[in-house]
């Protein structure tokens, strides 16, 4: 703002919409610059888009057009998923002692073909081994790109969470306009309409795997001397920052899963809240989360952030519960209101876990350390449906109340874990500039 007179002189909102000028100009300016950044920016557009048309409509490809009982998807999905958590450190291993670019660029041709060959399922047994294909190389795939996110970000922690934060709205985009395309072909409801989705999520591995091969080659880190090779299932305070950060994951189910079953179920306010939810959500990621990623620059931040979204995820928590027996227009604003407080939330444990997944895993390991990471992530996606729908909904509001003090304990012990991990952390754990410079291995730190 330029002063009061100013903002007086140009009538009413016009301050308002200064500042939504400028937080726009800010995300503008927020992009990745030119170069490597830029260009793996660009790979996560594409991948992220196609993946996005899938989410929502694999299930009823699977039971319109290959004939498939949803039982026989739900089982299929969960064994290929828990088989699938397996690769993440063994290929993310793999990326920390190869190029972590050709890796990535491997991952996403099996991921291509494993899509393309779902177009021939007819039959239950040819779904389970397409899947556990499909989801081994989805699995080894994340846990190399964020080795290469660490990689490509820079040479310092701050710099490199803001640009994984930086990444992560990009993802967001693209997972919005790759919803929308699906659920343009989900309204036709045709065979062809799903096919095409299959389709276009295998080209879109295909073109984010061309994008790559123009990323400049990284050499693998050398290892201090006495390092053992497993040292991320070593780690325990890394296992214990795992653990905590899977609990709390919990709260990335909460709008799409319990949430659209409470409103309807349980509240009075409009069946379509749910989805103003998401559009919420969506908004608030895509304009704040660098803003916040700029707040939590290092190790002890990223605790004190941790404590901080358990708090907003206990008050969020609770508001969702309360909405229960309010008159319809309330019990939407309040809803409404909840999901913003849960949303913010998310921006600070999302900060953190880039600072403490980027921060505590030394420099020469980072993709064995980000595929443990995930490991956690996932079994807290796999237990969602169970806690959140079979416990938190069957125990009415006081489940939400219970859900939201589960999730704020967590928080709480963000910060002492986080002091445990830096202190354990040795000296040489922090990358130098030499660290991520393409194309030859750096010299050992004295």
């Amino acid at each position: 703002m330029t002063g009061q007179n100013q903002a007086d002189a140009d009538g009413p909102g016009a301050s308002e919409l200064r500042g939504a000028r400028g937080r726009l100009g800010g995300l503008l300016a927020a992009l990745p610059p030119r170069g490597p950044q830029r260009l793996f920016a660009w790979v996560l557009l594409v991948n992220w888009f196609g993946i996005a048309l899938l989410l929502t409509s694999s299930v009823l490809y699977f039971t319109r057009v290959a004939h498939l009982s949803a039982a026989q998807v739900g089982v299929g999905l969960t064994v290929a998923g828990l088989i699938g958590m397996t690769a993440g450190i063994p290929v993310g291993d793999l990326a920390d002692r190869r190029d972590p670019g050709t890796v990535l660029r491997a991952t996403m041709l099996v991921q291509a073909v494993a899509t393309f060959a779902y177009l021939f399922v007819h039959n239950f047994i040819a779904f389970i081994v397409i899947s556990v294909v499909d989801l081994l190389a989805m699995s080894a795939s994340l846990a190399t790109a964020g080795a290469l996110t660490r990689r490509v970000g820079g040479h310092d922690l701050a710099e490199a969470t803001r640009y994984r934060a930086i990444t992560r709205v990009i993802m967001n985009v693209a997972v919005s306009f790759g919803s929308v395309v699906s659920a343009i072909a989900i309204g036709l409801d045709t065979p062809d309409a799903y096919r095409a989705l299959l389709l276009g999520n295998a080209l879109s591995y295909v073109l984010a795997l061309v994008i790559a091969r123009r990323l400049p080659r990284y050499a693998p880190l050398p290892k201090p001397a006495k390092s053992k090779r497993w040292t991320a299932i070593r780690d325990v305070p890394f296992l214990a920052a795992t653990t905590l950060n899977g609990a709390m994951t919990l709260q990335m189910s909460v709008l799409m899963l319990p949430l659209p079953l409470w409103v309807v179920d349980h509240t009075h306010a409009p069946r379509w809240t749910a989805s103003v939810a998401l559009v919420i959500n969506a908004i608030i990621v895509a304009l704040l989360q660098v803003h916040i990623g700029k707040k939590v620059p290092t190790l002890r931040q990223g605790g004190r952030a941790l404590r901080r979204a358990g708090l907003y995820f206990l008050v969020s928590c609770s508001a969702i519960g309360l909405a229960a027996g309010l008159p319809k227009w309330a019990a939407f604003a309040v809803l409404c209101g909840a999901v913003i407080v849960h949303s913010v939330g998310e921006l600070w444990h999302a900060s953190a876990t880039f600072t403490l997944e980027f921060g505590l895993p030394p420099a020469h390991a980072q993709g064995q350390y980000q595929g443990l990471a995930g490991i956690g992530r996932d079994a807290a996606r796999a237990a969602a449906p169970a806690i959140l729908v079979g416990a938190v909904l069957s125990a009415g509001r006081g489940g939400w109340i219970w859900l939201g003090i589960f999730l704020a304990l967590a928080g709480l012990l963000g910060p002492a874990v986080t002091r445990w991990g830096e202190r354990t952390r040795p000296p040489d754990a922090e990358m130098s500039s030499a660290d991520v410079t393409p194309g030859r291995a750096p010299e050992m730190k004295s």
